[in-house]
């Protein structure tokens, strides 16, 4: 019962029945000559529910806590793709992902639905999971490095520091009454904390895992706790709608940045930075609604139509198609694709979409099960570009639509013999 209730005290403001309908948003930050500037808002997790928790992947990729049917698990956005996929299908929820450093994984905490707290890796290659600390409750942590993690642990009605050292196999405890928000500091070796040993006068301190000296920054703002670190050692944080800055080098006192106001985004919580200083991540509520117009004619440039990448399967000729797109490069997308009848290969084609003259061209070749072209060594079958909008790629004889992330629509014109033209429809679900 004990562990439980300790669960509830760390969770309470995401369990389902409670959790705020929080959304994920993303800014272009400019800090150059001391300046701040926000700039390109966008809705990023633009979800009902609780979205939480960012983090950055890389420069480009940004991790979240989101709301998925009925549950919380780890969504992955691309940047670049304006993409969001799933890393994990475990039927328990995953909260606060982090990228562990050196793998190909990454770190969340699961609360499974019989009420177990665990700290779990996860693959980004495919999904699969182990735990990694289970012998005390973590609520939230941050990597110091491969080897040695700080976390906030769950004990006593409260929040506890502790480190873990994975090669000694130790979890040792730093101070108890301490927050959520923990980072490591930039170009430092040091990692940063909320204390809360004064009830009334909560502060920002730092540790070093190693040596475990600890030294006091700054006092937080009134009853605050999110915070993240810039890249030029400046901490950033929110209270309502407005953003403060601290530089420990140069200043005496927090200073307002920049109020959230016109974009209609209060009550911010978490922050994160790209390592590159480019992007902030903050979660807030409100924000103003996009309203996407899908008939707007977008510019004939690859990244507008990335979301065709993936591996897609649905049903066509009578048997099952595969269709296996890449992500833009080189600029280009290629494809593979086969139809299988009675658990045999009835025919392949090759595809690309490239860029040529400022615009973009779709060409295929057809092949036998066993490799022999249909077309002749130059010959393609191409279709010329006419439209991009936000759900639709329209090529003279060939056109793909998007229902969802994992779900789209390819229209193909078959002429047949008499001269009449036939247009077959391939509904796709991408796996």
């Amino acid at each position: 019962m004990k562990h439980y209730f300790l669960i509830l005290i760390a969770l309470i403001p995401q369990l389902h029945f409670s959790q705020p309908n929080t959304d994920v948003f993303l800014f272009d930050l400019n800090t150059e000559n001391e300046t701040f500037q926000l700039s390109n808002i966008k809705n990023i997790s633009n979800n009902q529910g609780y979205d939480n928790q960012p983090s950055f992947l890389d420069d480009n990729t940004i991790l979240f806590a989101s709301t998925r049917k009925g549950q919380t698990d780890i969504a992955k956005y691309s940047i670049n793709y304006d993409s969001k996929i799933w890393i994990n299908h475990t039927e328990g929820s995953e909260y606060s992902p982090l990228k562990i450093p050196n793998q190909n994984a990454v770190s969340a905490i699961r609360l499974d639905k019989d009420g177990k707290q665990v700290l779990y890796k996860y693959s980004l290659r495919n999904g699969e999971s182990e735990v990694l600390v289970d012998d005390i409750i973590i609520g939230y942590h941050v990597w110091y490095n491969k080897d040695i993690l700080a976390s906030s642990v769950l004990e006593d009605d409260g929040l506890s520091l502790y480190i873990t050292n994975f090669k000694e196999k130790e979890n040792y405890k730093v101070e108890a009454k301490v927050g959520r928000s923990l980072h490591k500091i930039p170009n430092t070796k040091l990692v940063s904390y909320i204390s809360k040993e004064n009830d009334s006068l909560w502060k920002i301190k730092s540790i070093n895992p190693i040596s475990r000296i600890i030294k006091s920054i700054i006092k937080t703002l009134p009853n605050t706790e999110d915070m993240c670190w810039l890249p030029n050692g400046t901490i950033l944080m929110g209270k309502d709608n407005v953003l403060y800055k601290f530089n420990p080098s140069k200043n005496v006192e927090w200073i307002e940045a920049t109020s959230l106001k016109n974009y209609g985004i209060t009550n911010i919580t978490r922050l994160a930075v790209s390592p590159d200083g480019s992007k902030l991540a903050l979660v807030g509520e409100g924000g103003k609604i996009e309203k996407n117009d899908p008939t707007k004619k977008l510019e004939p440039k690859l990244e507008n139509i990335a979301w065709i990448s993936g591996t897609w399967k649905g049903e066509a000729f009578g048997g099952i198609t595969e269709e296996i797109w890449s992500k833009p490069s080189g600029g280009s997308m290629m494809a593979t694709f086969k139809l299988i009848n009675d658990g045999k290969v009835s025919f392949y084609e090759i595809e690309i979409i490239r860029e040529v003259k400022s615009t973009l061209i779709l060409q295929l070749k057809h092949f036998n099960n066993d490799l022999k072209g249909w077309e002749t060594k130059d010959e393609t079958v191409d279709f010329p570009l006419k439209e991009i909008t936000a759900t639709k790629v329209v090529f003279e004889g060939m056109t793909f639509e998007k229902i969802s992330n994992n779900e789209m629509n390819v229209f193909v014109d078959m002429h047949n013999d008499d001269g009449t033209t036939k247009t077959l429809k391939f509904n796709y679900i991408k796996e």
